[in-house]
């Protein structure tokens, strides 16, 4: 009698070997960062690197900053894409790869180049618009404190993957049937969206919200070419005057980004299991 095999047993020792070349690849780097960090010459194995991080000038308020312009960021984006696909995938199914191209755009032009248009119309906007209201709007967008024009910035900039998580959110559900059955029930298209669509994309706005945060707390050249000082350009300023501090704070935010990311998945998957056990 022939002896029936898994058709994955085959492929679980390659899965082995994968998983464990990603591993060296991913954990290797921050293992020598991690040592460059603690090994001090002639001291030994030392700590103050870390220690130091709270205490230094500048790191709570760039740290700050750039969760303040991620939390507008993600508001923003989702405010203008949410209803935007809602709507897309009901009305006007056919003007989907428009949307796509458009919103793939910011991952074509390079930084250097979106950046470069963003100064030239600031430059362009006080010498043409100093007679009227808009210079003082001007001006406010590029307050240091919290410079608005980075939001917009970094809302384009986050376009391309906040279109991709919510069409897969969307992909995955009937938009149609719950929106004219919520309809039907004499609920309002702007309560359909929030109390009937909204939490069937519960997910996909978790994730698009954890790679809109990964996006502004890593970005670095928008911002230091508009001169102004997050958390990202903070780390590269201390890292010519302390090297071990800011490779420091660089794997501190590497492991406070690899916790949302677990935070996420295990919140995402609790939903799905809870939501699971309510169906059964």
């Amino acid at each position: 009698m022939a002896r029936l095999t898994s058709p994955t047993a085959g492929a679980r020792p390659w899965r082995a070997v994968v998983l464990g070349c990603a591993a060296i690849y991913f954990l290797l780097p921050l293992a020598s960062s991690v040592l460059f960090t603690v090994d001090v010459p002639g001291q030994g194995v030392n700590a103050d690197a870390y220690t130091k991080i709270f205490s230094t000038d500048g790191f709570t308020r760039s740290l700050l900053l750039s969760l303040g312009l991620a939390a507008v960021t993600i508001a923003v984006v989702l405010a203008l894409m949410v209803p935007a696909m809602v709507t897309l995938r009901l009305r006007a199914p056919r003007l989907r790869p428009v949307v796509e191209v458009i919103c793939s755009l910011p991952l074509v032009v390079p930084p250097i180049a979106f950046v470069a248009g963003i100064g030239t119309v600031l430059r362009w906007g006080p010498d043409h618009l100093a007679r009227t209201p808009f210079f003082e709007t001007f001006v406010q967008i590029q307050n240091p404190s919290f410079p608005i024009v980075l939001v917009l910035a970094y809302t384009v900039m986050a376009l391309p993957f906040v279109h991709r998580a919510l069409d897969a959110g969307l992909r995955a559900i009937d938009v149609r049937t719950l929106v004219e059955a919520a309809r039907s029930c004499g609920a309002g298209w702007p309560q359909a969206l929030v109390r009937v669509v909204l939490p069937n994309l519960r997910r996909s706005l978790l994730n698009a919200s954890f790679l809109t945060l990964a996006l502004v707390l890593g970005e670095f050249t928008v911002a230091q070419l508009l001169g102004f000082q997050p958390f990202a350009v903070w780390i590269v300023s201390v890292s010519g005057e302390q090297a071990q501090l800011s490779v420091a704070v660089s794997v501190l935010s590497l492991l406070l980004t690899w916790a949302l990311l677990l935070t996420l998945a295990s919140f995402s998957g609790g939903r799905a299991a809870s939501h699971a056990t309510t169906k059964e």
